[in-house]
């Protein structure tokens, strides 16, 4: 195999090589990693005294010179009928002796490699792969995937005397691949120089639908501010990280990840535009490590999922460890909003916690709606209802910020909306089973066994993200109140001071995608950026909030009821029913 390297960490395989990965059968066979991995996969026999380990002469004593012929008569196998592997491979008759049994075994094997989460990295100093991405995947990720079906069925073929009837074209090679370069970076500041040796992705294969099973089904604590740069604490193995050059709405923030989080940092393909190389050719405003090994910054703060504000050399620098405890993709998600967040801040602009789309009715009415809330408030829900409930009544439903975003007072005074995400990450439990199903074919799948069981898909275009879109309606999404009277599904409120008083106070029902429980408070929905950098925030909402109410936008708060149990999925139906009558009443939009 013309492979660089290969590693097996925990449920991980991940691969780096040059422009291609192996031509044949046996030379797949007889590479480092498929003896490693058959290793592992005998060693998990032994703990439960499989009768798979018959297969050999003595399963309670099976040395690596055994592993070694089974290899070899894999090898054969590949080529000639198991009774005729006998006179090519010496001590290859315990295998033989029955056929079905190692085909039991081959079958096992077959699967427990394709119980890994599988990545291939494709890096080259002196060669422009990432000019030809398309050869590049096809000489690595198809070709592997092709080669690993082609040499199971040919010992199926060989080994159990028959072929099978139905074929399942499995994804048995790799299912995320990237495309990884060195690039200068105009960094300033000599602290920085120290990431120009990673190797920054250029592009990301991937095969969905994608299910991965993180460490961690939720996020805790919150992110705090230190006083001194990670950067400066951290020793860095270029080997060992990538990293994704995210757009995140008008932002480039650079997520270096590390190999124990891949399956994180690679499933931001589904959520952040990918810079291209222009936006490369310009410095970042902000950089993230994810995943800093051993204890390194546990100095910095007694839960250290931080960021430093390098006020010298205009940078933010976020850090968290590559622990267990962290492996959840929240955490990697949320520290580049909460980054993304303060420098919108800094730039006197609102950031929200908070769905924003724009609604296009039959007949010309429509309406840009912004809903701020907490995590597990309902505002994706009630999103994804609109989609199933309103296709009679709806032209196109437009998402410009699915969980995060800002707000800007354009030259006229009206409020512009801006995104960050082209994609959501949402739970399954709280999406329509049809169009969470309906969604596979894109879909990263995450915890898909555990509470908050989470799916992160594509909604939305770069485009319509940093268009600026004016807003209509400024909707607080409260997921704990009942119906009644007094309570309607949509209040409007009289005032700026009435408004703004609802929304700093931020009250949300947990609904456990944190380890939060209960009715709970968090400065405006959002403790990503704002509780930081309260006195700056409180001045900013305080001047958009009178100039909603000058420029006449309905502001106002809906009730999901997504925490009410029995309306996880009824609640958002209802909420996106009254949204859908709301815009019925407006007049037609003037051409």
């Amino acid at each position: 195999m013309n492979v660089i390297s290969s590693k097996i960490l925990e449920k991980k395989v991940i691969i780096k090589v040059n422009d291609r990965i192996c031509d044949t059968g046996e030379e797949m066979l007889s590479s480092d990693l498929f003896s490693r991995v058959l290793k592992l996969a005998i060693r998990d026999l032994e703990k439960r005294n499989s009768i798979l380990l018959d297969i050999f002469a003595d399963k309670n004593n099976i040395t690596d010179e055994d592993v070694q012929v089974l290899i070899d008569t894999l090898v054969y196998a590949t080529k000639m009928q198991i009774d005729l592997v006998t006179h090519v491979v010496k001590g290859s008759e315990q295998f033989a002796k029955n056929p079905m049994l190692l085909n039991e075994f081959i079958q096992y094997l077959y699967n427990y490699w394709r119980n890994f989460d599988r990545f291939v990295v494709c890096t080259s100093e002196n060669d422009d792969i990432d000019k030809r991405p398309y050869r590049t995947f096809n000489a690595t990720v198809e070709k592997l995937t092709n080669l690993v079906r082609k040499v199971y069925r040919d010992l199926q073929d060989n080994v159990a005397g028959k072929h099978p009837n139905i074929f399942r074209q499995v994804k048995a090679g790799a299912q995320l691949a990237a495309i990884g370069k060195r690039k200068a970076i105009p960094y300033t500041g000599e602290l920085y120089k120290k990431l120009d040796k990673i190797a920054v992705i250029r592009q990301i294969l991937l095969n969905p639908p994608l299910v991965l099973d993180p460490p961690m089904n939720k996020r805790t604590g919150k992110f705090e501010r230190v006083y001194k740069n990670p950067l400066d604490l951290v020793t860095i193995e270029p080997d060992e990280w990538l990293c994704f050059p995210a757009k995140v709405g008008p932002l480039l923030i650079h997520v270096y990840f590390h190999e124990q989080f891949y399956d994180l940092g690679f499933s931001m393909c589904n959520l952040f535009e990918l810079a291209n190389d222009a936006d490369l050719a310009k410095k970042p405003d902000a950089v993230y490590l994810c995943g800093v090994p051993g204890n390194a910054i546990d100095e910095l703060a007694p839960l250290p999922t931080v960021f430093y504000d390098d006020e010298e050399n205009d940078m933010f620098v976020a850090a968290i460890p590559n622990r267990d405890q962290f492996g959840y993709f929240g955490y990697l998600k949320k520290m580049v909003l909460t980054l993304h967040n303060i420098r919108m801040m800094r730039a006197g602009k609102m950031p929200f916690h908070g769905a924003m789309f724009r609604i296009v009715l039959k007949g010309d009415k429509q309406a840009n709606i912004l809903v701020m809330g907490d995590t597990g408030a309902g505002k994706s829900e009630t999103l994804e209802a609109f989609r199933v409930l309103g296709q009679e009544f709806i032209q196109d439903i437009v998402v410009v910020a699915d969980d995060m975003g800002s707000l800007a007072i354009g030259e006229d005074g009206d409020i512009l909306a801006y995104g960050t995400e082209i994609g959501a990450y949402v739970r399954l439990d709280d999406l329509n089973p049809g169009y969470a199903f309906g969604q596979l074919d894109r879909a990263i799948i995450m915890n898909p066994s555990q509470k908050n069981a989470r799916t992160i898909l594509p909604v939305t275009s770069y485009e319509n993200v940093i268009k600026g879109h004016k807003i209509d309606f400024v909707l607080y999404c409260n997921n704990f109140e009942e119906i009644d009277e007094d309570h309607p599904v949509i209040e409007r409120f009289t005032s700026a001071a009435e408004a703004i008083n609802v929304f700093r106070s931020g009250a949300v029902m947990s609904k456990g995608t944190t380890t939060s429980s209960g009715l709970v408070h968090t400065y405006f929905a959002n403790v990503f950026g704002p509780p930081q950098y309260r006195e700056t925030h409180e001045a900013i909402a305080q001047r958009y909030f009178d100039q909603f109410f000058a420029k006449d936008v309905f502001v106002g708060q809906m009730r999901t009821r997504l925490s009410i149990k029995g309306w996880e999925q009824k609640g958002p139906e209802e909420s996106a029913k009254g949204l859908l009558a709301m815009i019925q009443s407006l007049p037609p939009r003037k051409k």
